[in-house]
This record gives structure tokens, sequence and C-alpha cells, in this order.
């Protein structure tokens, strides 16, 4: 078995630090822009516990507008280049096709597309072409200008019948986008998207305790819920007020330890040393519990 092969068929839930090379996203916009800064939080999210390093830049923040495609394969090929030769597992956080070729050439393992191949159509069949993994993610709205207007689609928020069953079918439908477009589905990873297209309780919780029904599809699920909106409005709805980023991160690390003790792939989260505590007592969980 190739490393490829054991990083998808793990028996583990993996770790993935989220690194924004951001000017706007929503909790760590501007941070890490440096470029030493962003191989530097990097780093330390590796020796924090993380598996995986997700590199991202571009926000996918609602009413985000797109970066250059200039800006976003500098800032991207240039953190994962740095990363790589530290030993790092790299994921890109891309819808361009282009970045993901570059990111690939420099030795990327794998692809994360948060709009699941429907926005740049050539993007699988780059994955095709490398021996890469790819996570297929839902979501059914799109950023601001990607199509060419000024804002995303008014409201792609209603499911007209169940929102698992509604995200799981849609979702099931992009998976055999990209195997036809040639994908191996052993390279396939799927991710329910929570937040996009979701922006209520109502839509993501659904989505969380339905974590089995997606497993059942036979491909590994990423979950990523880390600091979303909902998270915050839960907490709020609990009566804690308005909720700190150390809120949100406790909130998100309990998150993490139900998702490991379903059996999830890998959770993408910010804070990964409290992540990190968090999957070792999930994964215990449900190593008792077989």
């Amino acid at each position: 078995m190739t490393e490829l092969q054991r990083l998808h068929d793990t028996d583990c839930t993996l770790l993935m630090g989220v690194l924004n090379i951001t000017e706007d996203s929503v909790s760590d916009g501007g941070l890490w822009l440096d470029p030493g800064k962003a191989r530097d939080h990097g780093d330390d999210m590796l020796h924090a516990g993380a598996d995986i390093i997700d590199i991202g830049a571009e926000s996918t923040r609602p009413g985000a507008k797109r970066v250059s495609e200039k800006d976003e394969l500098d800032r991207v090929t240039g953190a994962a280049k740095a990363l790589i030769a530290h030993g790092a597992v790299v994921s890109i956080d891309t819808t361009r096709s282009v970045v993901a070729q570059a990111a690939l050439d420099e030795g990327a393992q794998i692809i994360n597309d948060v709009s699941g191949g429907r926005l740049d159509r050539d993007l699988p069949h780059v994955v095709a072409d490398h021996d890469c993994l790819y996570i297929v993610q839902h979501w059914r709205g799109w950023l601001a200008g990607s199509k060419g207007g000024a804002a995303p689609d008014a409201d792609t928020s209603h499911y007209e019948h169940d929102v698992l069953k509604d995200v799981y079918d849609e979702l099931m439908s992009q998976v055999d986008a990209v195997l036809k477009a040639g994908v191996a589905p052993e390279r396939v990873i799927i991710d329910p998207g929570l937040g996009f297209s979701k922006p209520g309780i109502e839509h993501n919780l659904p989505l969380l305790v339905g974590l089995d029904m997606f497993k059942r599809s036979g491909y590994p699920v990423l979950i990523g819920a880390s600091r979303k909106r909902f998270v915050s409005a839960a907490l709020n709805d609990a009566g804690i007020g308005e909720p700190t980023m150390d809120d949100r991160d406790n909130a998100t690390a309990a998150l993490s330890a139900l998702c490991a003790e379903h059996g999830a792939w890998a959770v993408r989260v910010h804070d990964v040393r409290r992540s990190r505590a968090a999957l070792t007592i999930g994964s215990l969980w449900r190593q008792y519990q077989n």
C-alpha cells in the first residue's frame, strides 16, 4: 500500500490544521500573509499535532471577493514549498486548476476543492493526472465575482426535501462527475460543507448528526466545523452571550471528539492543540465501543 493510500484509508481520525493566507478570512484574515509568518504558523501546527496542513489563499466567507490568480499562486506555492520541505503533508484549499497544478508540482498531496469540481471544470482533470487525494465538498453558492457578478447567489440555503438527504444526494452527484473526469474513487474524500450554503444551526447540526450516512457512501468524510457561524449561534442560543474565540474553539474541540467517535476521516480546525487532545479522547471512545 502506498503512503497516499494509507493516508486515504486511515482508521484514525486525522487532524487538518488551517493555514489561511488571506486578507479577509473571518477569524484570522491578514495574520499569515507574510511568507515567514505563514511558514512558522504551519510549523507550529505540525508541532502541536496536525497531521495535514491545509493551505488556502482565498477567503470563502459569505460575500468574499476573488483574489487574483497570481496572488493565489504566489501565496500557496511559497507556503507549500516551505512546509513540504519540513516534512508536512500539505493540502491545498483552492477552486482553481492552475493553482492545483502548481501546488501538486511542488509536492502537495491533497486538493481540497470547496466547489466540489463545479467552479473550475478543469480541476478534476488536473487531479486525475496526479497521484493525490481529492476532497469533494458540497456547496451551492459561489464567491462574489466568480461568475462575473458582484454578489453570490441570493439564497442557496433552501432544501426542498430535507437538508441531510438533499446535501447527500447533491454531493454524490458531484462525486459522480469527478469520477467521470477520471479521478479514481480510491482518491476521493467527501465533505458535507458545513456553513457553505448552510447558514443556520438547523442546516448544519443535522449533517453532523448524520455523519454515519455520509460514511455509508464508502468514501472517507472530512468535517470542517471550526469557528463556523452556526457554532457561535448555538453557543449564543445556549445563553453564553457573544461567544469569544476561546468559546468557539472549545466548542470545535467538542465537535472534533464527537466526529472522531463516529469515525470521521479528518477534522479541519484552526486551534490544533485543543482538537488534538479532543481527538485522542474521541478515538479512545470509539475503540472501546468496538
